[in-house]
């Protein structure tokens, strides 16, 4: 995957359960899990802004593209 989730790193330097963040930002925790392994293929922007909110970051704290990777690895929509 040419983009990589940083989820886990932002959840663990801000001290927030995935949990707490899967409550706040209205998805299931199993969507949020989905969400951390990068098995997804997209992400709205209203599940983003939500997740900045909480975490107090920017979308490139948690997002970040990698030269390389599958290509349509399959996944959901969150």
């Amino acid at each position: 995957m040419a983009i990589v989730i940083n989820l886990d790193l932002m959840l663990a330097r801000r001290k927030v359960k995935s949990r707490e963040l899967a409550a706040y930002v209205g998805i299931t925790e199993q969507n949020l899990s989905l969400l951390k392994s990068g098995k997804v293929k997209g992400i709205r922007f209203a599940t983003l802004e939500k997740i900045c909110e909480r975490l107090d970051c920017q979308p490139g704290d948690i997002l970040e593209w990698t030269v390389g990777g599958d290509e349509d690895e399959g996944g959901v929509e969150i």
